[in-house]
């Protein structure tokens, strides 16, 4: 059974969720106290594979319609569900029916009430089955004839079964159906089957941790009394010592033990291996068991009985400490390979993964490696719904499968409680935000895959770099070697800024800057700071027609090229285009533009640097001959970019 759709209503702050849909993953994105928690405790409680979280309490009703409910004879569904049917299990309920046309669909919804029951509805048509089993059993006409009014499998073999003195027919056909509707009814035995296959709900929450140290002598008081719940972590401890083979009763009796120390070694390296394929965070560390003697100057309740300690060996720096030493976001991660080790231990692959802020305390490098744990070691065999509003924890290359999460009231200020969103839609910006920063994010990490990077100050840079290569490629002559990866950082002065951001990843990197009176200073500083390696720092009056003192990019064309380029893309009247003939102040060209526009008549829009690079990207043949002494510069300035790469 796959879980498809999934709707909250009347419970704790969700007054109805409304439908959503969820697949193999889905992520469940709001702001704190938008209803999260509430979906999934909800959700858990269809089949919890923790029985003291199965049932829903009265006390969960919103509190804000609880008397009117309380005076009303209705009992409220807190959750309703939709599930696909396998192949496997379509099959069998045809097998049960005994026809296909009896079963209408492979969607089977399930939902569960304040009364704790489960109800289901089955996509069975009972008249086509008790007709199909009345049809195909061989009875007479008349036979046939006295159960032609019932309509239900529970009445079929009621009146089969009263008939006083039955032929071998009707025999054999109650025979047939008791075998088949072991429970009494198509109905019952259907659903007792499905129930079978119903997977369990397994949640997880950022504050279920593993203690660094547990007294075994309280561990056991609590366990007698059933009050394990107030020691912190016990259940993730219990499943530690599940994963040795043990259990508190037994470990409490061992003295010393050689077969023990092994079981304890033996896990110390699994988990060893499992954390760290996915802990980037420090590759130094081991995972380390001890069971000692209390010591009695330890505090309470260490001072007495036996100790179990969970410690962590940091092996760059030979030493130990208890796990509840280290970072949350570790003693998380840790934590939850230990209790999910055990459920599936316990509970098998049928299983459907809730987590609740997963990796809340985590940094993003590693919440971004525990994405990757949930792709690669739980998505393979389970439904995984998680809560976050960390844009780090966003797959965005998976957008699709995240579902905004809004308390939500209407325009008269009315409350209509949480509100999930069934696509990546919302009204609300702070809703949005995790899901804006995750793709900014990863696009602006994808502009920086190139081992190799040239910045440039803009995106008009960039066009026009990508224009000149692209001509000189088609000319056969040597172009920018494609294993640069040109990308705009905003000016010379965000260099350092992004250095900062993006050295860790080891790139290579160049620079072409603009040569203006403000810019002179910059570059050589630039220059001197080591940022950048030696002769990595380009300026564009080194590569321009007759070597400026000033210079940008556009330079690099010569004065002809441009001032055709410039008039071509404004579409500029005679009497409007830029003059050829170089101003007595030879300034840049673009400042030069940007004085004429600021001349023209005000029907003639403002000039823009970008304009020119976007028309010429569109028509790349527009400047005809003049563009051969500038695509001669700018193959200068390739060479030398193209010398640096190793």
């Amino acid at each position: 059974m796959k879980l498809t759709w999934v709707r909250v209503t009347d419970f704790k702050s969700v007054l109805d969720s409304e439908w959503f849909s969820v697949g193999e993953l889905t992520c469940l994105v709001g702001k704190n106290e938008s209803g999260k928690t509430a979906l999934l405790e909800a959700l858990e409680r269809i089949n919890s594979v923790r029985p003291e979280r199965k049932d829903f309490q009265e006390t969960e009703y919103p509190r804000m319609n609880w008397s009117e409910y309380e005076e009303s004879a209705q009992v409220a569904t807190a959750v309703s569900t939709t599930w696909e049917l396998s192949v496997e299990e379509l099959l069998h309920l045809v097998s049960l029916t005994g026809t296909p046309d009896a079963v209408a669909s492979a969607v089977v919804t399930v939902s569960k009430d304040y009364q704790n029951q489960l109800h289901w509805d089955l996509p069975i048509d009972l008249t086509k089955t008790v007709r199909h089993a009345i049809e195909s059993s061989g009875l007479d006409e008349s036979e046939r004839e006295t159960l032609a009014t019932i309509g239900t499998g529970s009445d079929l073999l009621k009146a089969l079964s009263d008939i006083p003195a039955p032929s071998p027919q009707q025999e054999a056909l109650l025979k047939e159906l008791q075998i088949r509707w072991t429970e009494g009814g198509i109905q019952a035995t259907a659903i007792t089957y499905l129930k079978s296959r119903l997977p369990n709900f397994v949640y997880y929450s950022h504050y279920d941790r593993l203690p660094g140290r547990v007294s075994l002598n309280q561990l056991l008081n609590a366990q007698q009394n059933g009050d394990l719940e107030s020691i912190e972590g016990s259940r993730v401890f219990l499943a530690l010592l599940s994963m040795v083979g043990t259990t508190p009763e037994l470990i409490n009796q061992i003295d010393t033990s050689e077969g023990l120390i092994a079981k304890l070694e033996a896990v110390e390296n699994r988990l060893s291996r499992r954390i760290f394929k996915y802990w980037s965070q420090n590759r130094h560390l081991k995972v380390r068991f001890r069971f000692d003697v209390a010591s009695p100057s330890d505090p309470a309740p260490f001072d007495t009985g036996k100790v179990f300690q969970t410690r962590i060996e940091n092996t760059r720096h030979e030493a130990t400490i208890r796990l509840d030493e280290r970072s949350a976001g570790f003693i998380w991660f840790f934590s939850f390979l230990v209790w999910f080790s055990e459920v599936q231990r316990q509970f098998g692959d049928n299983l459907i993964v809730l987590l609740d802020e997963p990796g809340l305390t985590l940094h993003a490098r590693a919440q971004s490696d525990l994405l990757r744990y949930i792709r690669e070691e739980l998505l393979p065999k389970y439904q995984v719904i998680y809560s976050t509003h960390s844009p780090f924890m966003i797959d965005s290359r998976n957008l699709l499968a995240c579902r905004t999460v809004e308390d939500v009231s209407n325009a008269d200020g009315e409350v209509l409680g949480t509100k999930v969103g069934d696509e990546v839609l919302s009204s609300d910006g702070d809703t949005l935000f995790p899901l804006q920063a995750a793709l900014g994010y990863d696009i602006t990490q994808t502009l920086f895959i190139g081992e190799n990077c040239l910045l440039v100050e803009g995106p008009s840079d960039l066009l026009y770099l990508q224009w000149a290569s692209d001509q000189l490629r088609s000319q056969g002559r040597n172009f920018l070697d494609p294993r640069w990866t040109i990308t705009p950082c905003g000016g010379i002065t965000k260099i350092p800024s992004f250095l900062a951001l993006f050295g860790g990843n080891k790139l290579h990197v160049a620079a072409l800057t603009d040569y203006g009176e403000g810019d002179k200073k910059k570059v050589r500083e630039l220059r001197e700071s080591e940022l950048l390696r030696e002769g990595h720092v380009f300026t564009a009056e080194s590569f321009a027609e007759e070597s400026p003192s000033d210079a940008d990019t556009e330079d690099i064309f010569g004065r002809t090229a441009y001032v055709r380029l410039v008039n071509l893309a404004y579409s500029l009247e005679e009497s409007d285009e830029m003059p050829v003939e170089r101003s007595a102040e030879r300034e840049r060209l673009t400042v030069e533009s940007t004085k004429h526009f600021n001349l023209l008549p005000p029907t003639v829009p403002e000039y823009d640097h970008f304009v020119p690079a976007r028309y010429l990207i569109e028509h790349p043949s527009c400047l005809g001959d003049l563009a051969n002494s500038a695509l001669n510069r700018f193959a200068s300035l390739f060479d030398s970019l193209d010398e640096l790469i190793d």
